[in-house]
């Protein structure tokens, strides 16, 4: 089961992640929509394409762009589309 926490809150919790370059990506199902502010931030991937963010809001505070995805992830990357990623100190174990 890993974990994803952030600010004393659980931010995910999941068996089925999927570990790709140290990360691990979340279903976006095991994340509660309610943390998640839409971002207009985007970068680009040369393997897995165009990802957006989210910012987290827990209990007020904001952890700008800590959240990011592939909607339409290329080809190779397929395996990550609906699923969500963490940094900026939110804290993976499992």
């Amino acid at each position: 089961m890993a974990t994803a926490t952030w600010n004393g809150q659980i931010i995910a919790n999941s068996d089925d992640t999927v570990i790709v370059e140290g990360n691990h990506y979340f279903p976006a199902d095991a994340v509660d929509p309610a943390l998640l502010k839409p971002s207009t931030t985007t970068s680009v991937c040369g393997w897995k394409g165009l990802a957006n963010y989210y910012t987290l809001v827990v209990d007020g505070a904001e952890n700008r762009d800590a959240v990011w995805y592939y909607a339409d992830p290329k080809p190779q990357a397929a395996h990550i589309k609906g699923r969500l990623a963490f940094w900026k100190g939110v804290r993976v174990t499992g």
